[in-house]
């Protein structure tokens, strides 16, 4: 990378963005990309470039496949970009996607980071038996609002937003019965839509606890090193530069709210005018467009997507 852009910043996507095939246009082409998937196979003992390459895909949707498979695809997509393009001013991940940025800044190295989500998945996996857990999507309706919704359905039980991803999207997460009695709640308060997601874990409340404390203890026998670039951080929604903060804000987050919107007004404030979504999918990218609809936002996650942002660069 050369100089740096101060209006640049690069984003990268969690769980949910995961299909078959992902990176492996780029690891046909580029050597960076194919050594990538390597280091990553290696890192896990297993052949995680097939999983993504050619399935099957209810094997990816596994949780404890599917976050070392986005991280690795994000990273192989990265790896292409960089060489031809500016250095960005920030970096930013949704969730698993924190990772990916803190990769990016070099705060973990890629192996540790590749190993790190595949037991943070399985942590997570393992937190709430199945069944006990639930996370619906709340549609057209604001924070304070769902707040409030979430508060009502509670009844003693866990019932929280995990994910503030836009204006017009937010995720809550909790006990089965509390957020489906949210949901309903939410629909007769005049929510666009209100719909249970179908996901293996109450991801970002407090039914997650036992997996933050399983990943604390990983990440505290890494090494980390100071993020090259700030990374905008989920759980408080506020800029990282130090790698004792990286680590603490990794492990708040498994039990924190995602606040992705909050984290793109802060990069938008810091004077961040292009965002370019670095990995599989274009979820951020469209959570963008409902975020600030005059920002500039690109993705690249193959070959097509490469050619035309670095073309929009130019």
């Amino acid at each position: 990378m050369s100089n740096t852009n101060h209006s640049l910043a690069l984003l990268f996507p969690g769980q949910g963005s995961q299909v078959v095939g992902m990176g492996k246009h780029f690891a046909e082409k580029y050597p960076v990309a194919r050594q990538t998937f390597e280091e990553a196979d290696e890192a896990l003992g297993y052949k995680l470039s097939r999983v993504c390459f050619e399935g099957p895909e209810e094997q990816l949707r596994l949780t404890e496949i599917t976050q070392p498979a986005i991280l690795t695809a994000s990273v192989a997509s990265l790896r292409v970009l960089e060489t031809r393009l500016p250095k960005p001013a920030f970096v930013a991940g949704h969730s698993l996607g924190e990772y990916s940025a803190h990769v990016a800044a070099g705060t973990i190295s890629f192996a540790d980071a590749v190993r790190t989500v595949r037991q943070r998945g399985k942590y997570m996996q393992e937190a709430v038996p199945v069944g006990v857990g639930a996370m619906a999507a709340i549609l057209g309706m604001d924070l304070a609002k769902v707040t409030a919704v979430c508060h009502d359905a509670r009844h003693g039980e866990v019932c929280d937003p995990a994910n503030i991803n836009s204006p017009e999207q937010i995720v809550i997460s909790g006990n089965t019965a509390a957020v489906e009695r949210a949901a309903k709640l939410a629909d007769e308060r005049g929510a666009k839509r209100a719909k249970l997601l179908p996901v293996s874990a109450p991801f970002h409340c407090s039914l997650m606890k036992p997996a933050q404390d399983q990943l604390e203890t990983d990440l505290n026998a890494l090494a980390l090193q100071k993020p090259a670039y700030p990374v905008a951080c989920n759980v408080d929604a506020e800029l990282v530069t130090d790698e004792a903060r990286a680590r603490d804000t990794l492990v708040r987050q498994v039990t924190g709210s995602v606040k992705w919107e909050q984290c793109i007004h802060l990069l938008i404030d810091r004077g961040v005018q292009t965002f370019i979504e670095v990995g599989p999918g274009k979820v951020l990218s469209g959570l963008m467009r409902q975020i600030d609809r005059l920002k500039t936002v690109m993705n690249v996650g193959d070959e097509a997507s490469l050619a035309k942002t670095l073309e929009s660069l130019a």
